[in-house]
């Protein structure tokens, strides 16, 4: 698989003030719940006993089950990291696996077991954020603590933090990485665009967000189409972009879906070969090529987009460089990696495995105090009564009041000859400011 490389020293940065979300990193220090009170952990689990059990509700299955390794492993690391430093206050953390589907359907059914039978105190994803937005109900009425790492939907930036404050992610929104992606587009001088997305939250706002920042460009978004992402057929879709005189074509789906897209495309005579097609992270993925034609990795060759920055310039966190070494794909590894950690670092600094009390310090680890970049030596400085503010693997993370970060920074990446991608060469990552 084909590994992100390091990124020019050309800056391409875009500050963009979304006058519909006033982001802003929390200050310190006292934080008594997201909803202004503290409250108790539902009791019927009877979860807590001092062991913080982490549920792994990742895409074993589905769409985006082509990604899992990479937000799977980091997690992994991250425990083995932990538990290596003692554990969080002093016992081991013990992590459960279950299978999100990509679907809000399976992912409810696995949270049900991770919440009766394993009675995880936290959990870690789902992945997509239709899913997340279809368990959102249930992670409330639990009052389970959840970080997704990959959830990018605008839809749930929430004041105060989604499902009651339980909720935190440590991805960007798409309300940021819409005019990301539209900076891309406007730098390589494409002024009539069309935009092809899954009709879901992800996609559907993601290209509300994409289309504004290209109109407020001078771009002419010249068609804006919402395909059934579960269709065996893309020909009507495609062809409500055809003839519309595009210079560049925005893809906004997942790898399975996407794929197919992009074959429809082709075979209208629209592929990367003849007009410049550009994507997004849910389909950055070294097995692309085989949604598209799986004899010819080539047939991506040329594909352009954006992503969450797998490193960001300036971060130096030791995890990247070690999961690197495991030539996994590194689309939202960081952000897992974090994720993790945040929550691990907010029990130890509760001094308890209660959900709600994980929940009330989550925005504490992540701000104001003395900087720290891994779990031993953020829990050390906790131990002494020192205040904290994890920067991970993705960055500062710095949580806001809606419960994730508050800039973004992306990757400009780029399909080669063998359906894997890199960083494009003398480009570098965007930034946007909330």
């Amino acid at each position: 698989m084909a590994q992100r490389k390091s990124l020019g020293a050309i800056a391409i940065v875009a500050v963009l003030a979304l006058a519909a979300a006033a982001c802003g990193s929390s200050s310190k220090k006292t934080q008594t719940g997201s909803t202004g009170t503290t409250t108790a952990s539902p009791g019927a689990r009877g979860n807590v006993n001092g062991q913080l059990v982490l549920g792994a509700l990742l895409p074993q299955s589905g769409d985006l089950s082509v990604i899992y390794k990479s937000l799977n492993t980091p997690v992994t690391m991250a425990v083995a990291e932990i538990n290596a430093a003692g554990g969080v206050n002093g016992k081991p953390v013990v992590v459960k696996s279950a299978d999100d589907g990509t679907s809000p359907t399976v992912a409810s059914t696995a949270l049900d077991t991770l919440l009766t039978a394993d009675k995880v105190d936290a959990i870690v994803g789902p992945a997509s954020s239709g899913t997340a937005l279809g368990i959102i109900d249930k992670i409330k009425t639990n009052g389970v603590v959840d970080c997704s790492g990959s959830t990018t939907s605008g839809a749930l930036s929430v004041a105060g933090g989604a499902a009651g404050g339980y909720f935190f992610r440590t991805a960007p929104s798409d309300n940021l990485q819409g005019p990301a992606l539209a900076q891309l587009v406007l730098s390589d001088n494409k002024h009539k665009v069309a935009i092809l997305t899954r009709n879901d939250s992800y996609g559907t706002g993601f290209g509300s967000s994409l289309s504004k920042a290209l109109t407020d460009g001078g771009a002419d978004v010249v068609a804006n189409v919402a395909y059934d992402p579960k269709s065996s057929d893309y020909r009507a879709d495609v062809s409500k972009v055809a003839g519309k005189g595009a210079d560049a074509i925005v893809v906004i789906g997942f790898n399975d879906d996407g794929g197919k897209v992009l074959k429809e495309l082709i075979a209208q005579n629209l592929g990367p070969k003849k007009v410049q097609i550009y994507t997004a992270d849910g389909m950055q993925s070294s097995k692309l090529f085989k949604a598209v034609d799986p004899s010819n990795p080539s047939v991506v060759q040329g594909i352009k987009g954006t992503a969450p920055a797998a490193a960001p310039s300036g971060v130096t966190n030791p995890f990247i460089a070690k999961f690197a070494a495991t030539k996994i794909d590194t689309i939202f590894s960081s952000y897992y990696y974090d994720c993790t950690n945040l929550i691990a670092l907010a029990a130890q600094a509760a001094g308890s495995d209660d959900p709600a009390k994980i929940r009330d310090k989550m925005i504490e680890v992540s701000s104001g105090g003395t900087k720290c970049q891994n779990f031993k030596t953020c829990s050390d400085l906790l131990k002494a009564g020192t205040d904290i503010d994890y920067d991970g693997a993705s960055g500062p993370v710095d949580l806001t009041d809606k419960h994730e970060p508050g800039n973004g920074v992306y990757d400009v990446w780029q399909y080669d000859a063998k359906g894997g991608y890199a960083n494009v060469p003398g480009v570098a990552q965007i930034k946007i400011n909330g």
